[in-house]
């Protein structure tokens, strides 16, 4: 699958002056020397990995950014929420280049939007709409961005949103409190968490303000005493009609909340209660099972046999951030210990072939109940890999990535195959010092890999941004290789003391029948385009998103055929390069219900191309509604003559 947003911005930095190689050989580097039993050394080459870690897991969530829409599909505060994610990358590594990105989601989706178009609701404009805590995470995530940049407009925007939700504080119910919607039917506990950090926020970043302190303030004293915090300290979703806690479940998110609330406000005040009060949460967290098991951060829809949402698949994260403030601010080595947890084991067991990274950060899993990888999972787990990076973030790190991560040889019986990837190399260092890397490659055994091992020469611009260089490998894969999942091992060093191993999996398959969203499907699946994973079971392609499968048939491939289970509004395409389409299946009706989805056979054989590859693409019959096709199954066939 090819990571073309992240291929784009690398593109914009070298025309900046970035210097990705200056040279790629064969010949391999001296061997580094480091002392051996150095806990400096050995602490620094720990940061330097976790800045890496944290660059490549960036990447990966920038593959799912639907750059028309300038946003992560299907998903309006979701997205504020990633949005927010890379923006702490870049403030917590320094590296500044995706900057461009903030701004083009805000200069994108600033004004109005009709209901369906970025959300079921209406977006009213400036980031605002009927759901109040959408509007929250959109104003959080702008006052990211002016921090990164000092643009006043993101200030001004995140200011607006205020303004927006001071309008539903409502001291007529409860006392006190923002309410959850438009409708004011709920107060509850992440709307006001985020209506006492933005407020602190705020006032931080504005000289001589006393407005929005006041309120903070009062928000503070309100959301304290109102019962959303349990006698364990752990806070529940929100209030009754009665204005009694509910006793709902106690969300990772909520808890976050309530700690980022306290500590903005605290260094807004001073107030040393307020830090005791972010940590008396953070205690509670850390101590109880319904956040914890085993000292690994988990949700209560995360255990086997149950099912996250999609809202859910996102709050881990949120509570990373906030704890991740509150260690650096208090030098506590639990919190910091416990961040350590979860970083390495998220690296460890919730990480695929693909380095995405899953829902449930233990990496547990079954048939049955299976780990769930996409975007949102990515951009929640990456929040723990940002917090393991130091404060203060090395200069020097080097990572490599593989494009595409997954790469399908369909064998001819009796004869070798080829297939063919890049290795990408990233480096940063002090200053423009050059990174000189040797990168190893191993496969299993009996296979050839051209180059197994090269040097590159990289010469950073100094200013945080890595530069990059791409090395190209021409993979032989033997005779009568059974089918299965074979791995390819890319191991980059550069002196003193850094190293990255990344992956890359290669699918022997003389069969083709999956699933969307299956991890079978990530094989064959050449481009995701900006499309989403529903939950009924299909990935769709609404508005300018799309997605395209390829198949890499054998060379004596004369015929071909697909079947694909497909509902809703659809355009599905075939090629045989991946560049020019032939449309070969339409839906002329506005169809919303799936009452449409059956399935339908392709004939492939007109569109095989020079290499016996086919590609087909899905895209939006309706771009206008946000009604997209929706693929559920593929199956696909191959004939001789």
């Amino acid at each position: 699958m090819p990571r073309r947003i992240r291929l784009v911005l690398i593109a914009l930095a070298v025309v900046v002056g970035l210097q990705p190689v200056a040279a790629v050989q064969a010949s391999p580097p001296p061997q580094a020397s480091v002392a051996a039993g150095s806990t400096d050394t050995r602490a620094a080459d720990e940061s330097a990995t976790a800045v890496a870690r944290a660059r490549v897991a960036t990447e990966v969530l920038l593959d799912s950014y639907d750059e028309q829409k300038a946003w992560f599909p299907s998903s309006w505060w979701n997205s504020a929420v990633a949005l927010q994610i890379i923006g702490d990358y870049m403030e917590r590594t320094g590296d500044r280049s995706y900057l461009d990105v903030l701004d083009h989601s805000f200069e994108t989706n600033k004004g109005p939007f009709p209901a369906g178009e970025r959300s079921t609701d209406e977006i009213y404009g400036n980031f605002t709409s009927r759901a109040i805590d959408d509007a929250g995470w959109w104003a959080l995530n702008w006052v990211t961005a002016y921090d990164l940049t000092g643009d006043q407009k993101y200030l001004d925007m995140a200011g607006t949103i205020a303004d927006f939700m001071h309008g539903f504080w409502d001291p007529s119910t409860c006392g006190g409190g923002i309410w959850w919607n438009e409708e004011r039917t709920y107060k509850n506990a992440v709307t006001n968490g985020q209506w006492i950090r933005l407020t602190a926020e705020l006032h931080n970043r504005i000289p001589g303000d006393t407005a929005w302190l006041s309120r903070s303030r009062e928000a503070w004293d309100w959301y304290a005493a109102s019962g959303l915090i349990n006698s364990d300290g752990l806070v529940n979703d929100g209030l009754t009609d009665a204005c009694a806690n509910n006793g709902d479940t106690v969300w990772s998110y909520n808890q976050g909340l309530g700690i980022g609330a306290a500590l903005e406000l605290y260094r807004a005040t001073g107030d040393a209660e307020l830090l005791a009060a972010a940590r008396r949460l953070a205690d509670a967290a850390l101590g109880s099972d319904a956040l914890t098991t085993e000292g690994v951060l988990t949700e209560s829809c995360d255990p086997l046999g149950r099912t996250c949402d999609d809202n859910q698949k996102q709050f881990k994260g949120i509570f990373m951030r906030y704890l991740t403030e509150l260690a650096d601010t208090t030098g506590d080595a639990r919190y910091a210990q416990f961040v350590d947890r979860q970083a390495a084991t998220i690296w460890a067991n919730d990480r695929d072939s693909a380095e995405r990274l899953g829902l449930r950060w233990s990496g547990v899993g079954t048939a049955a109940s299976p780990n769930v990888f996409d975007w949102r999972t990515q951009a929640s787990a990456l929040s723990a890999l940002i917090a393991d990076v130091p404060q203060d973030a090395p200069s020097r790190s080097l990572s490599a990535t593989m494009s595409p991560t997954q790469l399908v040889v369909m064998p001819s019986p009796g004869a070798t195959s080829s297939a063919r990837t890049d290795v990408e190399v990233a480096a940063t260092s002090e200053g423009r010092r050059p990174v000189r890397a040797d990168v190893r490659v191993s496969g299993p055994r009996g296979w050839t890999v051209d180059p197994a091992r090269s040097r590159v020469r990289l010469v950073p611009p100094g200013d945080g941004r890595p530069a990059r260089a791409s090395i190209p490998l021409d993979v032989t894969v033997p005779a009568n290789t059974p089918d299965g999942s074979y791995p390819l091992t890319v191991t980059v060093t550069a002196r003193p003391g850094l190293s990255y191993t990344t992956r890359v999996t290669i699918q022997v398959a003389s069969t083709i029948d999956f699933d969307a969203g299956s991890t079978q499907e990530l094989a064959w699946l050449w481009d995701a385009g900006g499309s989403g994973l529903s939950h009924v079971g299909s990935r769709f392609a609404d508005g300018t998103s799309h997605f395209v499968y390829r198949f890499p048939f054998p060379a004596e491939a004369t015929s071909a055929e697909a079947t694909l289970t497909i509902d809703n509004q659809y355009v599905v395409q075939v090629g045989p390069d991946g560049e020019s389409w032939t449309t070969v299946l339409t839906e002329d009706e506005p169809i919303r219900d799936s009452s449409n989805k059956a399935d339908h056979t392709l004939d492939l054989t007109p569109h095989l191309g020079p290499d016996k590859a086919v590609y087909i693409q899905v895209t939006d019959a309706f771009p206008e509604d946000g009604w997209g096709g929706g693929v559920y199954h593929v199956a696909a066939e191959f004939g001789t003559s």
